[in-house]
Protein backbone atom coordinates (compact mmCIF):
# COMPACT_ATOMS: atom_id res chain seq x y z
CA UNK A 1 0.00 0.00 0.00
CA UNK A 2 2.69 2.48 0.94
CA UNK A 3 3.89 1.64 -2.87
CA UNK A 4 0.83 3.01 -4.27
CA UNK A 5 1.22 5.96 -2.39
CA UNK A 6 4.76 6.60 -3.70
CA UNK A 7 3.66 6.02 -7.28
CA UNK A 8 0.60 7.51 -7.91
CA UNK A 9 2.25 11.16 -6.99
CA UNK A 10 5.30 9.93 -8.97
CA UNK A 11 3.36 9.16 -11.99
CA UNK A 12 1.84 12.45 -11.67
CA UNK A 13 4.84 14.14 -11.61
CA UNK A 14 6.21 12.10 -14.59
CA UNK A 15 3.13 13.16 -16.16
CA UNK A 16 3.26 16.98 -15.27
CA UNK A 17 6.88 17.01 -16.42
CA UNK A 18 6.17 15.26 -19.78
CA UNK A 19 3.33 18.02 -20.42
CA UNK A 20 5.04 21.11 -19.23
CA UNK A 21 7.59 20.49 -22.10
CA UNK A 22 5.21 20.01 -24.70
CA UNK A 23 2.78 23.58 -23.67
CA UNK A 24 5.27 25.80 -24.70
CA UNK A 25 5.03 27.08 -28.43
CA UNK A 26 8.26 27.90 -30.13
CA UNK A 27 8.28 31.96 -30.67
CA UNK A 28 9.49 32.86 -34.11
CA UNK A 29 10.69 36.06 -34.96
CA UNK A 30 7.65 38.22 -37.11
CA UNK A 31 7.78 38.47 -40.81
CA UNK A 32 8.96 41.51 -42.24
CA UNK A 33 7.03 43.01 -44.95
CA UNK A 34 8.77 42.69 -48.24
CA UNK A 35 9.79 45.55 -49.70
CA UNK A 36 7.39 47.14 -51.92
CA UNK A 37 9.02 48.76 -55.32
CA UNK A 38 6.98 51.21 -58.00
CA UNK A 39 7.22 50.32 -61.79
CA UNK A 40 9.05 52.43 -63.58
CA UNK A 41 6.44 53.28 -66.04
CA UNK A 42 4.31 54.48 -63.46
CA UNK A 43 4.46 58.49 -62.69
CA UNK A 44 5.09 59.77 -59.26
CA UNK A 45 3.18 63.03 -58.75
CA UNK A 46 6.26 65.25 -57.97
CA UNK A 47 6.46 67.87 -55.45
CA UNK A 48 8.15 71.09 -55.40
CA UNK A 49 9.87 71.67 -52.17
CA UNK A 50 10.28 75.13 -50.08
CA UNK A 51 13.59 76.47 -51.12
CA UNK A 52 16.13 75.29 -49.28
CA UNK A 53 19.04 77.93 -47.57
CA UNK A 54 21.38 78.70 -50.51
CA UNK A 55 25.07 78.09 -49.58
CA UNK A 56 27.07 81.79 -50.27
CA UNK A 57 30.67 81.54 -52.33
CA UNK A 58 32.90 82.63 -49.87
CA UNK A 59 33.55 86.72 -50.78
CA UNK A 60 36.82 86.46 -53.28
CA UNK A 61 35.03 83.49 -55.44
CA UNK A 62 31.87 85.55 -55.87
CA UNK A 63 30.12 85.84 -59.05
CA UNK A 64 27.49 87.93 -61.20
CA UNK A 65 24.51 85.46 -62.05
CA UNK A 66 20.96 87.02 -63.57
CA UNK A 67 18.32 84.50 -63.61
CA UNK A 68 14.73 85.61 -65.59
CA UNK A 69 11.91 83.70 -66.85
CA UNK A 70 10.24 85.28 -69.86
CA UNK A 71 6.76 86.68 -69.76
CA UNK A 72 5.59 85.75 -72.88
CA UNK A 73 7.25 82.74 -73.36
CA UNK A 74 8.45 81.50 -70.00
CA UNK A 75 11.77 80.75 -71.27
CA UNK A 76 14.39 80.73 -67.93
CA UNK A 77 17.56 82.20 -68.59
CA UNK A 78 20.45 82.17 -66.53
CA UNK A 79 23.51 84.76 -67.68
CA UNK A 80 26.50 84.48 -66.48
CA UNK A 81 28.35 87.86 -66.11
CA UNK A 82 31.93 87.20 -64.59
CA UNK A 83 32.69 88.95 -61.25
CA UNK A 84 35.25 88.71 -58.54
CA UNK A 85 35.25 84.48 -58.45
CA UNK A 86 35.51 84.12 -62.24
CA UNK A 87 39.01 82.91 -62.18
CA UNK A 88 38.18 80.58 -59.50
CA UNK A 89 34.96 79.47 -61.68
CA UNK A 90 35.06 76.07 -62.94
CA UNK A 91 31.47 74.81 -64.31
CA UNK A 92 27.83 76.17 -63.34
CA UNK A 93 24.88 73.91 -63.50
CA UNK A 94 20.95 74.73 -63.60
CA UNK A 95 18.66 72.51 -62.16
CA UNK A 96 14.92 73.52 -63.37
CA UNK A 97 11.78 71.35 -61.58
CA UNK A 98 9.02 72.48 -63.49
CA UNK A 99 5.55 72.78 -62.77
CA UNK A 100 4.12 69.93 -64.51
CA UNK A 101 7.04 67.66 -62.66
CA UNK A 102 9.75 67.43 -65.29
CA UNK A 103 13.25 67.89 -64.36
CA UNK A 104 15.66 69.46 -66.79
CA UNK A 105 19.37 69.82 -65.91
CA UNK A 106 21.89 71.82 -68.28
CA UNK A 107 25.42 72.67 -67.57
CA UNK A 108 26.97 76.24 -68.71
CA UNK A 109 29.45 76.50 -72.05
CA UNK A 110 29.21 72.01 -71.95
CA UNK A 111 30.97 71.70 -68.87
CA UNK A 112 33.63 73.69 -69.56
CA UNK A 113 34.95 76.81 -67.94
CA UNK A 114 32.46 79.55 -68.17
CA UNK A 115 33.39 82.68 -69.89
CA UNK A 116 31.00 86.10 -69.63
CA UNK A 117 27.95 86.18 -71.30
CA UNK A 118 27.51 82.35 -71.74
CA UNK A 119 23.69 81.61 -70.85
CA UNK A 120 21.57 78.44 -69.67
CA UNK A 121 18.07 78.57 -71.62
CA UNK A 122 15.41 76.47 -70.20
CA UNK A 123 12.22 75.82 -71.51
CA UNK A 124 10.00 76.84 -68.49
CA UNK A 125 5.95 76.72 -67.81
CA UNK A 126 3.12 79.04 -67.32
CA UNK A 127 3.12 77.73 -63.31
CA UNK A 128 5.87 78.36 -60.84
CA UNK A 129 8.92 76.80 -61.59
CA UNK A 130 11.62 75.89 -59.14
CA UNK A 131 15.22 77.36 -59.97
CA UNK A 132 18.57 75.69 -58.82
CA UNK A 133 22.35 76.83 -59.63
CA UNK A 134 25.23 75.08 -58.36
CA UNK A 135 28.36 76.82 -58.85
CA UNK A 136 31.67 75.25 -59.03
CA UNK A 137 34.40 77.27 -57.67
CA UNK A 138 37.79 76.03 -56.55
CA UNK A 139 37.02 72.57 -56.76
CA UNK A 140 34.12 73.35 -54.61
CA UNK A 141 30.24 73.07 -55.68
CA UNK A 142 28.11 75.74 -53.98
CA UNK A 143 24.07 76.19 -54.42
CA UNK A 144 24.17 79.50 -55.26
CA UNK A 145 20.32 80.23 -56.18
CA UNK A 146 17.35 77.66 -55.30
CA UNK A 147 13.76 79.59 -55.74
CA UNK A 148 10.65 79.24 -57.43
CA UNK A 149 10.24 80.99 -60.32
CA UNK A 150 7.28 83.33 -61.59
CA UNK A 151 6.41 84.34 -64.85
CA UNK A 152 8.00 87.86 -65.63
CA UNK A 153 10.40 88.12 -62.62
CA UNK A 154 14.29 89.20 -62.06
CA UNK A 155 16.14 87.23 -60.15
CA UNK A 156 19.63 88.05 -58.54
CA UNK A 157 22.26 85.26 -58.21
CA UNK A 158 24.38 87.46 -55.46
Amino acid sequence: MKLIFILIPTFILLLLLACSGCTNTPQTPPATPAPTTVPANTAAPVIIATPEPRRTLPPEQNVDLELTKDRTYSEIDLLYNGGKGEIFTQKIMMRVTRSDGQVIEQVMSGGNKPKRGDEIVVQGTRGSDRCEVYVTSAGTTYRVIDQPLIIGGFYNGN
